[in-house]
């Protein structure tokens, strides 16, 4: 498949996927509708064990979401009617209205089977943080920024920096970032927990690459249901996550891989965590 907005290639099993929209590497429809075809791709690929994003461009992983294209949507919504009256329930609410393509793009990736590393090479603000903040990993690279600015040109982040960035930090400090538009740099990132960890930027790529390499080796079943239990479990009560996670256990008990390496630690006198 050929992208105009994004550059992809291999290194064995881990797929980078490089963002370009020169000069401002500005994130629009048409990425997010390219990005989502590519991640509809990803769950039956079993030659894909890792998805690394980031930004073609030299320090910018995503400046933010063009706020041109937000400018229209704001005129045409202006233009029109509000509803006159809510449905009567949360539900019929919902099935009234579609999530915007980034929102569904970034539940998209939470789904998938594969851990999604971010490696932020630069600013990534606005939509650049919701998408990075929907990833499972993100390492950023030091002169690069985290924020979420919406409010400084008087709307909010709209494709879930509000609730990821909360379910990261805590309201407290998510409220501070948001309300007031501030970013961060990568090392005060790295500090609150936006980021996994801030490294130099000429160390983004292969610091990047070890973690997707390590996270390659490891059983794929397992990999993925682990995402899963955390991903969906930390939304549920938690004697159902419980549920789910005993499920998911059961899952990996039945696997060859689960049988061949607890055979191989029994033989071998190494620790468990030198397998």
């Amino acid at each position: 498949m050929s992208y105009t907005y994004l550059q992809t290639h291999r290194e064995g099993t881990v797929l980078i996927v490089a963002m370009t929209n020169p000069p401002k590497n500005l994130l629009n429809a048409p990425m997010v509708e390219e990005l989502l075809a590519l991640v509809e791709t990803l769950p039956g690929d079993s030659d894909t064990r890792v998805l690394v994003l980031t930004g073609s461009a030299d320090g910018i992983f995503i400046t933010h979401y063009d706020v041109g294209e937000l400018s229209t949507l704001s005129d045409a919504v202006r233009g029109a009617s509000a509803p006159t009256s809510a449905p009567a329930d949360a539900t019929a609410a919902h099935q009234q209205r579609q999530l915007h393509p980034l929102n569904r793009l970034s539940l998209k990736l939470a789904a998938l089977p594969q851990p999604v590393i971010a490696a932020v090479n630069g600013t990534a603000m606005g939509g650049g943080c919701e998408l990075a903040l929907a990833c499972d990993f993100r390492i950023i690279a030091r002169g690069g920024v985290f924020g979420l600015p919406e409010v400084r040109v008087g709307i909010l982040p709209g494709a879930g920096g509000t609730q990821r960035m909360a379910r990261l930090l805590g309201t407290a400090k998510a409220m501070e970032l948001i309300m007031l538009g501030n970013a961060v740099d990568a090392d005060e990132a790295a500090r609150l927990g936006l980021a996994h960890r801030a490294v130099d930027a000429d160390r983004l790529m292969p610091e990047v690459m070890a973690l997707a390499n390590e996270l390659a080796s490891r059983p794929p079943l397992s990999v993925a249901l682990i995402k899963q239990c955390i991903r969906q479990g930390i939304e549920m009560p938690l004697e159902d996550a419980l549920h789910l996670e005993s499920d998911a256990f059961m899952q990996t008990m039945r696997s060859e891989d689960a049988s061949r390496l607890m055979r191989s630690y029994l033989a071998s006198e190494r620790p468990l965590n030198e397998q």
